[in-house]
């Protein structure tokens, strides 16, 4: 079985009896001890994205990854949250590696992705047990395909809302729940119903590269992630698209699609769009 190597994110394990409860009241989603693997991520006081990954539960504890770039921080401020609650935070760079199978692998600590099917599963393993993983790009592909946009290889932290990323319809928000941090600015977007930038399938790139424009008519309305095979996903401002029929990148014309799990839709023809 393949198995490719997560150089790019680094593994968290969070333990000990106040670590459901503390981690449920700082990241987006709902943290349980269920098994399921969730889109979490953590916010600033103003809403931004400062770190987003995987959260699932094995083995007596909740198991992360978040982007390299961003795994001190994260750190940091998980242990400031942590104040004298009873858990154990562990960055795990030096001893586990991060990997991705398209099958569930018999070793490590794995979860299926559950932001949808096709989306292989997310492995974490000692540094020892790695050595066979291999480079690749076929999770890029999964979820590129799938149209979930990621920190780092997509857009950089502190540049975005859940909103603009699909957390919202992806399972990586819980609105039932009481405060988080960042809360207040997520559940006022929802409520009032103003986000407008959105995850966009690009394909047909023949020549583009992260963070160049998704220009309509002449007009930047987003800026397109990591090109794999043609494809990529831009993070674009969906009420500025009505059919997506002069789309181009570098000049060059490119075809746009909405994800299959996306409940909001381009602009109608002479108007805005209406994001439910």
């Amino acid at each position: 079985m393949t198995i490719e190597k997560r150089a790019d994110r680094v593994a968290f394990k969070i333990s000990g009896p106040d670590a459901t409860h503390l981690l449920h009241d700082v990241l987006t989603p709902p943290v349980l001890e269920d098994g399921t693997a969730r889109w979490f991520a953590l916010l600033a006081p103003q809403g931004k994205l400062l770190a987003e990954g995987l959260i699932g539960w094995a083995d007596g504890a909740h198991w992360l990854d978040v982007p390299a770039t961003v795994a001190e921080n994260f750190f940091k401020r998980m242990r400031m949250y942590r104040l004298r609650a009873k858990m154990e935070i562990e960055m795990l760079a030096e001893t586990h590696a991060v990997g991705w199978s398209g099958e569930a692998p018999a070793t490590g600590i794995v979860h299926r992705d559950g932001r949808g099917q096709g989306l292989g599963y997310r492995v974490i393993a000692p540094l020892g047990e790695s050595d066979g993983w291999i480079e690749g790009n076929e999770q890029a592909k999964a979820r590129i395909a799938a149209g979930i946009a990621e920190m780092g290889p997509d857009f950089d932290a502190e540049d975005g809302f859940p909103h603009d990323i699909g957390m919202d319809h992806l399972g990586g928000v819980d609105f039932k729940k009481g405060c988080y941090v960042g809360q207040e600015v997520v559940s006022r977007m929802q409520h009032r119903g103003t986000a407008r930038r959105r995850p966009v399938i690009v394909s047909g790139i023949a020549s583009g590269a992260r963070s160049d424009a998704l220009m309509i008519g002449g007009k930047s309305v987003g800026t397109i992630g990591s090109v794999v095979d043609g494809t990529a996903v831009a993070i674009a401002r969906i009420d500025k698209i009505a059919d997506g029929a002069d789309a181009s990148v570098k000049g060059a014309p490119v075809s746009l699609a909405l994800p299959q799990w996306a409940r909001y839709d381009f602009a109608a023809p002479g108007g805005d769009s209406e994001d439910d």
